[in-house]
């Protein structure tokens, strides 16, 4: 057999339909697009778009999110570790960090670290830094001698929020006048039950004038019986 007489499966491979190229092929004139109409028309794109209707993606029910703040992180087993090392590229003398994989071409580029995971075999001593390991791969590491050290957690109240709280706080009041409490009142002013120099209560006023009231009517009603008894 020679390379000209290779050749693919029978209805492994199908040439594209060539639209538009006369009435005899079955697609000519309008291409196969009908006529006229949106969809005639170049540049339209109707995905997810269903005249009205609810449209398909709308439909379905939607399932997770995804964490904004997730981070990045190289998969690295151990078995890859023992063949670098065999390979000369790691020196098993020296910490085994992400760094060191880099240079090593174990993992192209650090992300956000490196996890070790335990598929394979490791045989070597190693002591490793990385950002985080499986059970299974720690047991291995530490069934060969060799140690994990891990980073440690940020203590609480170190975290950016937190910074950004304590910044918050320590900002300076708008218009440079600092909080008073709410008790407090503003400026000079008396509380609300206190009154204005000597005026009394409304209280006490509206009942004066009510007793002043009763006692003109009484006076009235007197003088009235004296006139009364006068002219008889």
């Amino acid at each position: 057999m020679r390379l000209n007489e290779l050749s693919d499966n029978k209805g492994a491979t199908k040439n594209r339909t060539r639209i538009a190229r006369g009435l005899g092929s079955g697609k000519g004139k309008t291409g196969g697009r009908g006529m006229k109409g949106q969809k005639s028309r170049s540049g339209v794109s109707l995905v997810g778009k269903e005249g009205g209707q609810m449209p398909l993606y709308r439909r379905l029910p939607k399932r997770g999110f995804k964490n904004n703040f997730r981070k990045r992180l190289n998969a690295v087993n151990v078995g890859r570790l023992q063949i670098a090392i065999d390979q000369g590229a790691l020196d098993a003398k020296k910490t085994v960090d992400a760094k060191a994989l880099v240079e090593a071409g174990v993992i192209r580029r650090v992300h956000d670290g490196v996890r070790l995971l335990a598929k394979g075999e490791l045989k070597a001593k190693l002591n490793i830094e990385v950002a985080g390991v499986s059970k299974a791969a720690l047991a291995a590491v530490e069934k060969a001698g060799g140690t994990v050290t891990l980073p440690e957690p940020t203590p609480e109240g170190e975290g950016k929020k937190a910074k950004r709280k304590a910044a918050a706080k320590a900002r300076p009041a708008p218009g440079g006048a600092e909080d008073k409490p709410k008790g407090e009142a503003k400026g000079k002013g008396k509380a609300k039950g206190e009154t204005k120099g000597n005026d009394k209560p409304k209280g006490a006023a509206k009942a004066k004038a009510a007793d002043g009231e009763a006692k003109g009517g009484d006076g009235a009603d007197k003088g009235d019986d004296a006139s009364d008894t006068a002219s008889e």
